[in-house]
């Protein structure tokens, strides 16, 4: 547990972005995110690497403390651009903003399935905890999506949603027997599994399909920096595929260490794998914004707000970006570039 809390905190002095950090230099782009768990990492390969200034952008990246301040910091004008789940996408339009997810940069689910040792069966889970980070949020959505799949249901089996924080202290809440059963990335699941707690789900095993990280504009900015939304899908596009060539592990290796100040080297090696992992079940699809995805999403959300069950899902979407990439024949110079795999 305390390895895990060290974990927690170390990541949360990293990331955590002073109000200063907002402050945008002439021309600059600031690119949101909050998420602390690996999807996070090809992010910040693509910052660290300068991707997003070979296609034009002059860009920095910050982590704000959950989806709400997301939102928030968009619409203040604060950030430009949101990489996060397209929950938050939801929670905004039924507030009455006008968000565009103009990609999305995963199709599966990425977080496992962990419970307390007693529990040995997804159907233990009736009357239990499950740890969260918000309802509504991106870990909850997985949270929703696994129970489904097991054929359970929150509100008819009991199953009490519980907001505790990030992944990192969930699995400390998990060991600490404050919560039955949570969702953590798969190293923080075999950290977990070696102290004896139950496995319940594998993303990588099961892939769960799901609209993943997306890329959230407001309309307004879309109509008027189109040029600059395509250079950094772009760069966003390629920091995946460079993430996820073994070539580039010890650049991967280094953004770890450096970004998260991560110095235990099981863990950043289980961080590495966890993102490697993540980019190959994304090889070779274009990020496009799945609508039934989107469908299946306010499905599961409605339950929480009626209101979301309301909204158009096509209308939140707008592939005119990543279509004018797919036209340019940039994936298939990507391709030839990142080819042998």
């Amino acid at each position: 547990m305390k390895k895990i809390g060290r974990l927690a905190l170390l990541v949360i002095l990293v990331l955590a972005a002073p109000s200063s950090d907002l402050a945008a230099a002439p021309g600059e782009v600031i690119i949101s995110h909050a998420s602390m768990s690996t999807s996070a990492i090809p992010l910040w390969v693509t910052q660290r690497q300068n991707f997003f200034g070979r296609y034009g952008v002059k860009s920095k990246v910050v982590w704000v403390r959950g989806n709400p301040a997301q939102i928030a910091t968009l619409v203040s004008g604060d950030t430009q651009i949101a990489y996060g789940g397209a929950t938050t996408a939801l929670a905004a339009a039924v507030g009455g903003r006008d968000m565009k997810i103009i990609a999305s940069l995963s199709s599966r689910e990425s977080l496992d399935l962990v419970a307390r040792p007693n529990i040995k069966s997804a159907k233990d889970l009736a009357g239990k905890r499950f740890g969260v980070q918000s309802v509504g949020g991106g870990v909850w959505k997985t949270a929703t999506v696994w129970l489904e799949h097991f054929g359970m249901d929150e509100r008819r089996d009991n199953i009490q949603m519980i907001v505790i924080g990030d992944v990192t202290v969930l699995a400390q809440s998990l060991e600490a027997g404050l919560i039955d059963v949570t969702v953590v990335p798969p190293f923080l699941r075999r950290r977990l599994a070696e102290k004896g707690f139950t496995v319940l789900g594998r993303c990588e095993q099961t892939k769960l399909p799901s609209v993943g990280m997306t890329v959230l504009v407001e309309r307004p900015y879309l109509q008027q920096n189109a040029e600059t939304l395509q250079g950094v899908m772009m760069a966003l596009i390629e920091g995946m595929t460079f993430t996820g060539h073994p070539r580039n592990k010890s650049v991967v290796l280094e953004t770890l260490t450096k970004q998260f100040r991560m110095t235990d080297t099981v863990a950043v090696e289980g961080a590495y794998q966890d993102v490697a992992t993540l980019v190959r079940l994304e090889e070779g699809r274009k990020p496009y914004v799945s609508l039934e995805g989107m469908r299946i999403l306010q499905r599961l959300l409605k339950p929480q707000n009626p209101k979301i069950g309301d909204i158009k899902v096509e209308s939140l979407v707008d592939s005119t970006i990543v279509k004018k990439i797919e036209d340019s024949g940039f994936f298939d110079k990507l391709n030839a570039e990142y080819g042998g795999k």
